[in-house]
């Protein structure tokens, strides 16, 4: 238990950097957002929340408290992967309004959208299968933690890939010509490289969920084939309906 006693001040690392990464996409126009994006960003929130308080507890003789907030976090896990897949709704509309008006979004074409709908997919599926792994395997105490703390770099993308693309936005101004997959790799990149130092410091970089949130993030790189793919937005355009 004492190799995890400052897990908790390593979990404010990349809880920081996805409030920053989301901090002016979502609060920057937060009474025109709509009620599910605030759903999505508390719930996403609550959760990093959750990912640094439940180390503390478990660790400094309050299991008890941990054990209690542990059944709270399986709603809160619920209401992350729900939000989230209630968010792809929303690239759906957001490729509708592409297509009926080319330019409102600059760079931001629709396959952009339908791109992000495909990784949204994935990062909440391998999300859910790590939440499951954690409470399925909870007496397991190194599987139990490391499988939670994958879930933080499994989610990390949206947030952070946002905070990155505003401020290519600031420094190369809002062009059509942006290259707006520069912010993807680059996320994706500083995700794996965040992932792998913390399995490096806990002795993970073998375990599954390492090689899981690895995968995700190097899934997340083919955005743009994907997202271009008319096999793939023709199956989108079926499932995803209002």
């Amino acid at each position: 238990m004492d190799k995890y006693r400052n897990l908790h001040k390593w979990m404010i690392i990349p809880m920081v950097l996805m409030q920053l990464g989301i901090f002016m996409d979502y609060w920057g126009d937060f009474t025109d957002n709509a009620w599910s994006i605030h759903i999505h960003y508390w719930a996403g929130s609550i959760w990093y929340l959750f990912l640094v308080f439940q180390p503390y507890y478990a660790t400094h003789g309050k299991m008890s408290i941990h054990r209690t907030n542990g059944i709270i976090g399986i709603f809160v896990a619920g209401g992350v992967g729900i939000g989230s897949l209630n968010m792809m709704y929303r690239d759906i509309k957001l490729v509708q309004i592409s297509q009926a008006n080319p330019g409102r979004f600059g760079p931001f074409n629709d396959w952009f959208f339908y791109g992000i709908a495909v990784v949204e997919m994935v990062m909440i599926s391998a999300f859910m299968y790590a939440v499951i792994k954690s409470i399925t395997q909870r007496k397991d105490l190194e599987n139990h933690v490391w499988w939670l703390i994958s879930t933080v770099f499994i989610i990390m993308l949206p947030a952070l890939g946002r905070g990155i693309q505003f401020v290519q936005i600031v420094i190369e101004g809002f062009s059509p010509d942006l290259n707006v997959m520069t912010a993807i790799y680059l996320a994706s990149f500083v995700i794996i490289v965040l992932t792998i130092l913390t399995a490096i410091k806990y002795d993970k970089l073998r375990h599954p969920a390492t090689f899981l949130v690895i995968a995700v993030n190097l899934f997340n790189c083919f955005l743009e084939p994907m997202g271009k793919s008319r096999a793939i937005q023709s199956v989108l355009e079926t499932a995803i309906k209002g």
